[in-house]
């Protein structure tokens, strides 16, 4: 028996025990979960769980069944309550009886870790002093994440199985499919869809939103970020209750109560050069929302290489960009704009320049709306322009992109596109290869600090290394650097800047990864 159960009242212990009781049995294990009369230093008086029951429930399921299949477990059931509860009740109750009792102890932790992670079900707390809050079920960590995960590069999938855990739920989408150029045939081709959206933050939200809603059969979401409340008032897929949470589990969230018949896989951390090829490969199209300039390029030559369509959109405080790349035969890339990654710094971020939320909105929208129209074969502008959007003057432009002027000068965009990933799978196997400094010394890489001299006295390298900041190795007069290099900065986008320019000099060049964020302390290396 594998369960999963929503109740108003009390459960009965004893029923629920004797109704898991297996002859091939040889261990039991059961967890429960009280209300405490506090929480982070207030006095709690009671509480309150809200769920979202068919969901809660169709997701509870599989969870269960996910252990079972995990750790082999003969038996299984979990009990949430919900409604009113008192200090000392019981909230949570989880059985689960197995062949061996480290299976049962594994299987019983999976599920409640699971539970407070992706199950929609909310807590408010009632104070002594008299007022109420609603609070985060989720706990930050997993202790299950050091084992093994079933998916390669954390990936996970929130696809539901048609058999079991799929909601009763059936779309109505006859306001679309009136549309002329829709129809039923054009809904077909939106359930046949597999669109991958990079990032879940401004612009992912109205893309991921309106995707699901138009019936998208299959959503992959990438991010590796966490709600931060500076977020919500321009990612409206989420609300205050989610800020610490994992931005691609509560938007496969939202999805599943926006469309439950939208499968939907996510990847926890960004895609790399070791793996983005074949994640694209998998994809009809592809939806770039990031704000992260390493991540497009990556993105663009991975959807040159792979022949699959990219949707990119930036934004600058009241303005956005947005361009569409490979939809046709021969239509420019990116690099055929600017060949080369700017500086770091040339394009703030919302956090260094900030941002109006209805701007990432409405980019985002445009981007919903262009993978709309190559998914159904709607009608596009026919020059391979860069649309420019000015929210304050309403304006909008279309910059024309000469390919003949871009990558043709290099070989062609596949050509160019290659070399590209060719050089940042390199430098992913320096990243993975030096994560001590003492282990690039080791295999004969000097040592460049390319940082300012109060951030090298706030923080030195604890190994002998050369100061050359990162303006003067990007001058052309720079005086030339000899052997193997590793550079070094803060964070790691400097020293790949300086990296890649020294590399189009001759020089054996590489990036410290991360930079020394990813290091450990000083007292570490020794």
């Amino acid at each position: 028996m594998m369960r999963f159960t929503l109740s108003a009242e009390p459960p009965d212990l004893s029923l629920l025990r004797e109704g898991l009781r297996h002859p091939g049995s040889g261990g039991f294990c059961a967890f429960e979960g009280w209300v405490r009369d506090s929480n982070e230093g207030r006095r709690v008086s009671g509480l309150e769980y809200e769920a979202y029951a068919e969901l809660a429930v169709a997701e509870g399921e599989r969870i269960v069944a996910e252990a079972a299949a995990r750790y082999g477990v003969l038996a299984a059931h979990a009990v949430h309550r919900t409604g009113d509860l008192r200090v000392g009740d019981l909230a949570v109750w989880i059985g689960v009886c197995a062949a061996h009792r480290d299976e049962a102890f594994r299987a019983c932790r999976y599920i409640i870790d699971e539970i407070k992670q992706r199950l929609p079900i909310w807590k408010k707390e009632h104070y002594l002093e008299g007022d109420t809050a609603w609070v985060a079920c989720a706990h930050g960590g997993r202790a299950h994440e050091s084992e093994p995960p079933q998916r390669h590069d954390r990936q996970q999938d929130h696809a539901h199985s048609h058999a079991g855990t799929r909601l009763a739920f059936t779309p109505d989408y006859s306001r679309q499919t009136r549309l002329r150029e829709v129809g039923d045939a054009g809904q077909a081709r939106l359930a046949a869809a597999r669109v991958l959206v990079i990032g879940a933050g401004g612009l992912g939200c109205p893309v991921i939103s309106y995707l699901a809603a138009a019936g998208v059969g299959r959503l992959g979401i990438v991010d590796g970020d966490v709600l931060d409340a500076s977020n919500l008032h321009r990612q409206l897929l989420y609300d205050a209750r989610d800020v610490g949470q994992r931005k691609v589990d509560l938007a496969a969230r939202r999805v599943a109560e926006l469309n439950p018949t939208v499968a939907v896989q996510t990847w926890n951390e960004p895609l790399h050069a070791g793996n983005i090829a074949e994640v694209f490969a998998g994809h009809d199209l592809v939806v770039e929302c990031t704000d992260d300039l390493a991540s497009r390029y990556l993105a663009n030559d991975a959807a040159v290489l792979t022949g699959t369509p990219l949707i990119l959109a930036s934004v600058y405080q009241y303005e956005g960009q947005l361009q569409v790349i490979g939809a046709t035969p021969g239509e420019p890339c990116l690099r055929c704009l600017w060949s080369e990654q700017p500086a770091p710094g040339l394009a703030g971020s919302c956090v260094e320049s900030g941002v109006l939320g209805p701007v990432p909105g409405v980019l985002g929208t445009m981007q919903a709306m262009e993978a709309l129209k190559l998914l159904l074969g709607l009608p596009r502008a026919a020059d391979h322009a860069l649309q420019l959007v000015n929210l304050l003057d309403g304006s909008n432009q279309r910059l024309p992109i000469d390919a003949a002027a871009g990558c043709a000068r290099h070989g062609g965009c596949v050509a160019v596109a290659q070399r590209a990933i060719a050089g940042a799978r390199e430098q992913l196997d320096i990243d993975r290869r030096f994560d001590r400094l003492h282990d690039a010394i080791a295999a004969g890489y000097a040592i460049i600090d390319v940082r300012e001299t109060q951030e090298i006295a706030a923080r030195p390298l604890p190994v002998a290394s050369r100061r050359v900041p990162a303006t003067v190795l990007a001058a052309a007069a720079c005086e030339p650097i000899e052997g193997r290099v590793l550079l070094v900065c803060a964070s790691g986008k400097r020293s790949a800047h300086a990296a890649r320019l020294l590399r189009q000099r001759g020089v054996d060049a590489y990036s410290l990864g991360g930079g020394l964020a990813a290091l450990p302390t000083e007292a570490e290396f020794r």
